[in-house]
């Protein structure tokens, strides 16, 4: 019998859809991010705007509203996120993100064009914050253990190429009339939003989602159709109940939306904790300067290095290439080197090249303020490939299900937070201290490097129901998490729920309750993998005996993924 399909497809090539969606998502998030750095200071967009002409508080304000509107949508997904489901979170973003385009391009001279400018960014940012809060739950929940860090990282490494994509429109778009200057790099945002919505319709909903709110047989079709199992199978059931124990051992099983204050409990679950480091990520990514670079490349060398408007742009564009191409390293590092050290040396070579940068400023020549340039230059590069996707990655791997939704989209809210808070202030800091703007930022990321070593331990290749097992391993035996994720050996499917026994986060009536009407159906399951594997493999951390290894030939090592796997292991 065939896979389930969505779209007619099932297996690696939905999955590849999921992900393309998904990704789709985060490139319109990255242009978005880079199309008003080309415009703000245009003498055409200061003619329609007269308000943002030689004033570096109102364009700062003019760009940073965005973010206020990223900030209300990423608040309102903390409050009906759980309700609303992952996929139609993902196609009512989009869909207001469209409107706010729409409010932007037709604003008209004389009829208070700047007050329906912000208003239009202010809508488009809530729909941004819905989406960036949603898409990598979305992701994170589709995925297998294997490929999850590799989708979350390529979905962050494409904002680079939306901001890429932004800089050169404006650029092209600055030799063309008045008009196109500016309305036609915020207008092409359209065309990203539709390519999100019209395929999210016939896409699946997250098969956690479907479970956490006990929609038992909509889940199965989904997991099946995602792996490329026959609906049914072995390892589809499997698959299925070991979420379920993950659900039942955070109390999230069958509660339709999540209440917040279970995101600041301790113990075991260690919900607090977690939504702290995720959120501590974001916070990060937005102090260590990201965005001072991204969205005032061209303004920073006007002024701090002095080029020209048109010099300006075209080196906005180069370092936008130079940050696109380095972005992409971590989809080829990201498992082999891991979060925690990728967060370092990001930390660390961003804090260099911002020594580097107020250091070649400080005695205000021309000849040595060129070198600022080459800071610039690395620091962008050693974002994108450490620290431009890791922050929206490990929030949503870190953040246990029955939270997930709600600390991702706390985490998203503190993102937006800081990231209009250092959007506001960049123009204002660079006007009045100069080179001390680069100080602070060398500064905040040498910052970063403690909080990271002693706190935040590696999930690279561990299944989202393994980094429950780290967080309540270091709870039960009163050691650093950072040494439990070290301790803890990397387990098979069928090891988990002996482990998750082990540190109480499942009972062992838990571990037999049946999730639909099927009677045994678990222990069927279990039977059939027992009677085809060896024996598990014993771990130095007084391994559990469990059921046998599952064959997950090819499973683990790609996008989706066996199909037809058990009809293979018969043959």
């Amino acid at each position: 019998m065939a896979p389930p399909t969505f779209m007619g497809l099932s297996g690696r090539p939905l999955s590849i859809m999921v992900s393309a969606v998904a990704t789709t998502g985060f490139l319109l998030f990255g242009y978005d991010q880079g199309v008003m750095s080309g415009i703000i200071t245009a003498p055409a967009f200061n003619e329609m705007f007269p308000e943002t002409k030689d004033n570096s508080t109102m364009q700062g304000f003019v760009t940073a509203i965005y973010e206020i509107g990223c900030l209300a949508g990423a608040v309102l997904m903390l409050w009906i996120g759980d309700l609303l489901g992952r996929r139609r979170g993902i196609i009512v973003g989009a869909s207001i993100m469209l409107v706010g385009v729409i409010i932007q391009v037709t604003a008209v001279r004389n009829k208070s064009p700047l007050a329906q400018l912000i208003v239009g960014r202010v809508v488009m940012g809530v729909g941004n914050g819905m989406n960036t809060s949603t898409i990598p739950t979305y992701q994170a929940e589709c995925s297998k253990t294997s490929n999850r860090g590799l989708l979350i990282c390529i979905e962050g490494g494409v904002i680079a190429f939306g901001t890429l994509i932004a800089y050169w429109i404006d650029y092209g778009a600055s030799y063309g009339p008045a008009d196109l200057v500016w309305r036609f790099p915020i207008a092409f945002q359209v065309l990203f939003a539709v390519l999100i919505i019209f395929p999210m319709m016939f896409l699946p909903e997250s098969p956690r989602w479907l479970l956490s709110h006990q929609r038992v047989a909509e889940a199965d079709r989904v997991i099946a159709a995602i792996r490329g199992y026959e609906e049914g199978s072995p390892e589809a059931l499997l698959e299925r109940n070991l979420i379920v124990d993950s659900l039942r051992a955070s109390g999230g099983y069958g509660q339709k939306s999540t209440p917040v204050k279970a995101l600041f409990t301790h113990g075991k679950t260690q919900h607090f904790r977690r939504m702290l480091l995720g959120s501590s990520s974001q916070f990060f990514q937005q102090v260590g300067g990201c965005n001072a670079v991204i969205y005032y490349f061209p303004i920073l060398f006007e002024e701090s290095i002095g080029t020209d408007h048109n010099l300006s742009l075209l080196l906005g564009g180069v370092n936008m290439i130079v940050y696109s191409i380095f972005a992409t390293t971590s989809w080829f590092i990201v498992e082999r080197v891991g979060r925690r050290k990728m967060f370092l040396i990001g930390s660390i070579g961003q804090s260099l090249s911002m020594v580097i940068t107020f250091a070649c400023l400080i005695d205000g020549k021309e000849m040595t303020a060129r070198g600022a340039a080459v800071g610039l230059f690395t620091y962008i590069a050693f974002f994108g490939a450490t620290w431009l996707p890791l922050p929206w990655l490990y929030p949503a791997e870190v953040n246990p299900i029955k939270t997930r939704a709600k600390a991702n989209a706390v985490s998203t809210c503190v993102n937006w937070l800081f990231n209009f808070v250092i959007v506001m202030v960049t123009p204002i800091m660079v006007a009045n201290i100069g080179w001390g703007t680069y100080l602070f930022f060398a500064a905040t990321n040498a910052c970063f490097i403690p909080v990271i070593y002693f706190f935040y331990p590696e999930t690279a290749k561990r299944s989202l129901e393994e980094i429950d097992i780290i967080f309540a391993k270091g709870h039960m035996e009163k050691m650093s998490y950072v040494r439990a994720a070290k301790e803890l050996p990397h387990l098979q499917p069928e090891e988990i729920e002996g482990y998750s026994r082990k540190y109480g986060l499942v009972g062992e009536s838990d571990s037999t309750t049946d999730v639909s009407s099927e009677g045994d159906e678990r222990k069927d399951v279990e039977k059939n993998f027992s009677g085809t594997s060896g024996n598990t493999t014993n771990s130095s951390d007084g391994a559990l005996p469990g059921p046998s290894v599952v064959n997950e030939g090819g499973v683990e090592g790609g996008f989706g993924d066996g199909v037809n796997a058990s009809s293979k292991a018969d043959n």
